[in-house]
């Protein structure tokens, strides 16, 4: 039979079934135990990033802001569809660091995936995988599990042995069954892009698309290979594509790099392969929902200049339940780490959760017109493996006459994984392209990404490649400036103008000790060694407040934390609710001289306390002539 027969049988699915399982080798011969999946159903269990972070390093609403949906036998959405609920800001990856010195850090190093043949792994039965799943497996079960969990950063043990053609929940709003669609719509290739991924998920990740994707939309699938070692991923990968291929010739499309490329330039060689007038970029760990297309290709054929994103849920690396995330716009903080919103409020007027929610960026997998694609100016080729590019997609598509959307009635579940399969330290490359993307497109606002990656505007050490051919593009497309961009699209996100210092604060007493945050949970600044991250950047504005730890994002996040002067006792208090109380929130302070409280004139000084960890306390006190200095200056402190 042809493939559109076989794609027909959306009760079975068999054609393709049959040629993905001949190509599947059986799992491993050990027995399936009682607990291992019955928890979840007769083996079928409802399920960008990383715990709290995509594949694309991307923030997603806090774990208590999320409700898993178990969908086999699933709940009914009917009475969840359309029911705000606002998503948390959520955080980046982050590798721990010692509590006492803001407990996390919130530019991490994630942990590098192990190959399987490595690392025995029998030490590591309190490993996350387990949290929530595999109670009862064997230990040599556990000890599979575990080795595939370090190699793929998810549980392909469990995904080996999960249906190919499992149904989803519909966690569409309500609304959106009832939408009608025009009957003549553009075709759609849909480009799944790899590198060492568990070959059933990307069976699943296919299957789901075709599953649930028109036939006469869907023109071909095309994989994008960025040079994986798995063996799995060549000859038997092969094996499947030839039989599909064997019933619509050239259906599906392999592109295969020479060398690792990363995620950028491989979503740009699945561009350069499609061929019809829509394309979809997707990690090829996804699955996608009843009537995800026709949403998608009806606003893209109203206006081509429109790039849309799916609403994301999240498939979780360890058990594979599906979780409902709330409907989200999505942005980025002024490392340009990407992140969910809350809707604008023009959104939530409309009262209308069908609506498309306008949206400042993208998370990562988007769908747009493949000639207006080019036209814009594809991805940035120039940024290295991955993280930034969707930030400054989005930006560069506002600002050169397009719009960005995501649609509600448009959904997709990603895998989140633990760990990244292209490098082990994310943060160097997103630094280094979040430059890129600040020199090119944000004019005088780029100084908001080095105070927020604390690097000397000047001398920055950091080689982020020639970016004449982007800077021509920008003139060319007769862009918009960031300014209108901030005021017109991205109101939301906190301006800071007036920072005229910024970086580690030391005193001259003890110049390895840096001016930090302290634990999370407090608001008492120490004394730490310096480490130069998050947790001790200080920002000295131009109305004398000193701002420490992360700069708030968006008016939709917690406020700064301004020093103050509490009852003679340093402490970080919201900067909003310090000056609404007229606390003692304004520092006097020249770059080499003392930092002294304008209202109580008591000084920031070090003080010798050998219970303290390095010998020395914060203290308010009179003035000794203590200096200290920051790292950078901007403009001339104020006097």
């Amino acid at each position: 039979p042809g493939l559109e027969e076989a794609l027909d049988e959306r009760t079975s699915g068999r054609g393709l079934l049959e040629a993905a399982r001949r190509c599947l080798e059986p799992p491993p011969p050990v027995p399936i135990l009682p607990g291992d999946l019955d928890d979840h159903g007769e083996g079928v269990q409802g399920g960008c990033s990383r715990g709290r972070a995509s594949a694309r390093g991307c923030a997603t609403p806090e774990a208590s802001q999320r409700r898993p949906l178990r969908w086999w036998p699933h709940e009914d959405a009917k009475a969840r569809s359309g029911a705000r609920r606002d998503p948390d800001p959520g955080r980046r990856p982050r590798r721990a660091i010692p509590e006492a010195s803001g407990g996390a850090l919130r530019r991490g190093r994630l942990q590098a995936p192990l190959k399987p043949e490595e690392n025995p792994a029998e030490a590591f039965t309190d490993s996350s995988l387990f949290a929530h799943w595999g109670q009862d497996l064997s230990p040599e079960n556990r000890r599979i599990a575990l080795k595939q969990f370090q190699y793929y950063g998810y549980n392909a043990y469990l995904s080996d042995r999960l249906p190919l053609d499992r149904p989803l929940p519909d966690l569409r709003p309500n609304g959106c069954k009832n939408l009608t669609f025009p009957d003549s719509l553009p075709e759609v290739s849909i480009v799944f892009i790899f590198v060492n991924e568990a070959l059933s998920v990307i069976l699943r990740s296919i299957h789901s698309a075709i599953d649930r994707t028109p036939t006469h939309l869907l023109k071909e699938i095309i994989l994008v290979d960025d040079n994986s070692n798995n063996e799995d991923l060549k000859e038997k990968l092969k094996e499947y594509v030839d039989e599909v291929n064997t019933r619509k010739p050239g259906f599906i499309k392999v592109v295969r790099h020479n060398k690792q490329e990363g995620l950028i330039r491989s979503r740009v060689s699945g561009w350069r392969a499609a061929t019809a007038p829509v394309v979809a970029l997707f990690d090829a760990h996804v699955e996608f929902s009843v009537g995800w297309a026709e949403p998608v290709l009806t606003r893209i054929k109203e206006n081509r200049k429109r790039v849309i994103s799916p609403s994301f849920d999240n498939i979780k690396y360890d058990n594979f339940e599906i979780e409902e995330y709330p409907l989200s716009a999505q942005g980025f903080d002024w490392e340009l780490w990407c992140r969910y919103l809350n809707p604008p409020k023009s959104w939530w007027k409309l009262e209308n959760t069908t609506a498309p929610i306008r949206s400042p960026a993208l998370i990562g997998c988007f769908i747009v017109d493949r000639e207006y694609f080019q036209e814009i100016g594809l991805l940035d080729e120039g940024m290295e493996v991955y993280g930034g590019e969707n930030v400054e997609l989005g930006i560069r598509v506002w600002q050169c006459g397009g719009s960005v959307e995501v649609l509600p009635c448009s959904r997709i579940a990603h895998i989140e994984r633990a760990h990244k399969p292209y490098t082990e330290d994310l943060t160097t490359h997103v630094r280094r392209n979040a430059l890129r993307v600040a020199e090119v497109w944000m004019d005088e606002f780029k100084s908001h990404v080095y105070m927020a990656w604390n690097i000397p505007q000047e001398d920055s050490g950091i080689d982020i490649g020639d970016i004449s051919e982007r800077k021509a593009l920008r003139k060319k497309l007769q862009c918009k400036t960031f300014r209108w961009y901030l005021v017109s699209v991205y109101p939301e996100m906190r301006m800071y103008s007036d920072t005229v210092a910024y970086g580690v604060l030391q005193n001259s007493l003890k110049s390895d000790l840096c001016l930090d945050q302290g634990p999370d949970t407090e608001n008492i600044p120490i004394m730490y060694i310096c480490h130069g991250m998050t947790p001790q950047n200080v920002y000295y504005t131009g109305n004398q407040q000193m701002h420490v730890g992360i700069l708030s994002p968006t008016i939709d996040d917690d406020d700064n934390r301004c020093l103050v002067d509490v009852n003679s006792r340093p402490r970080l208090i919201e900067c909003s609710y310090a000056k609404a109380k007229r606390m003692k929130l304004y520092w006097q302070f020249t770059q080499g001289g003392p930092i002294q409280n304008r209202k109580s004139k008591r000084c920031l000084e070090l003080q010798e306390n050998n219970e303290n960890e390095f010998g020395f306390q914060l203290v308010l006190q009179k003035c000794s002539g203590q200096r200290w200095s920051i790292t950078n200056l901007l403009k001339s402190l104020p006097p």
